[in-house]
């Protein structure tokens, strides 16, 4: 029960970060077209914040995204020491796995600490620097899930690993051309939809490795394994465990669908917020009743003068 608790709040700060980041993004791009530049961090805006957005919610995206890495990072610790009675020869493997998890979670809380330090004038961090090291961070994090995958012995664990590690390697590309292309809004954009992705694909491998009712016809958790740990799930015939394996592809593809309909569906709301409409090559705002009624008096004084 703790480790399907852990993944729906793993996926609840995932998907929030990323909807958040595909937000500010799609906003601060329609403003201004011309002049977009990928930022690693947006701060939270408030209407009653002054002129030069100094308020003390400001850092909030980066306070909570320090805070959740900071739980996250306290979890695998813990899980660590949990003990197997499933050993691969003497080697507990998941105390392994788990410690480079660990170890990657507080690389990526240090790189949220240095931003906010960054943004502070404390320790100035240029955008492309961050995005590098960001990219870094990631092709970690696919190293450790790939690796994670080969030595599991539960075909469902390795399976929710393996595609949690091509999301990541996607997340590491996206940050890599951001860091060579700040302007390219598709790269910034797919970022945000990365992270939304992999929040649903966590929220999924709780639901398919804890959950009875998830788990596909044929496989089954083993009830005298600590929760959590290598070899939790076991399909105990070659037909279920291909089976089960062509489920999670087919779940991904709908995720991943899904994903799609809501960057769409995120687009088209705040350019409807912005007043943005589409026109050939660009984009414009939206004529204001108050622009248009000073558009009417300007022509009807023209007519006027034009008469006389």
């Amino acid at each position: 029960m703790a480790a399907l608790v852990y993944e729906i709040f793993s996926s609840s700060a995932l998907v929030s970060l990323g909807l958040y980041h595909l937000i500010s993004t799609t906003r601060n791009y329609l403003r201004s077209p011309q002049s977009y530049l990928a930022k690693p961090f947006h701060p939270f805006p408030l209407p009653s914040s002054n002129a030069t957005g100094n308020h003390r919610f400001k850092h909030l995206q980066l306070y909570l995204a320090i805070l959740c890495l900071l739980i996250a990072f306290v979890h695998q610790v813990l899980i660590s020491s949990d003990s197997d009675p499933l050993l691969k020869g003497h080697t507990p493997v998941h105390r392994f796995t788990s410690l480079q998890s660990a170890a990657v979670l507080f690389l990526f809380l240090l790189l949220s600490l240095s931003l906010l330090l960054s943004d502070s004038d404390v320790l100035p961090l240029p955008s492309d620097l961050f995005f590098a090291i960001a990219a870094a961070l990631f092709f970690l994090q696919y190293s450790v899930s790939s690796s994670a995958a080969s030595v599991q012995t539960s075909d469902l664990q390795a399976k929710c690993d393996s595609v949690s590690a091509s999301i990541s390697s996607l997340a590491a590309l996206l940050c890599l051309i951001l860091a060579c292309q700040p302007r390219l809004f598709v790269a910034d954009a797919g970022l945000g939809a990365a992270f939304c992705l992999q929040g649903l694909w966590v929220l999924q491998t709780g639901l398919s490795l804890y959950v009875d009712a998830f788990i596909p016809e044929g496989c089954h958790r083993l009830l005298d394994v600590v929760s959590g740990v290598e070899s939790s799930t076991k399909c105990e015939l070659e037909e279920s465990r291909l089976r089960a394996v062509a489920i999670l592809d087919l779940v991904f593809v709908v995720h991943v669908m899904f994903v799609v309909l809501i960057v769409m569906v995120t687009y088209a709301a705040v350019a409807k917020t912005l007043g943005i409409r589409r026109s050939v090559g660009s984009y414009q705002a939206l004529p204001t009743a108050a622009s248009a009624a000073d558009n009417n008096h300007i022509q009807m004084k023209a007519l006027t003068g034009t008469q006389a």
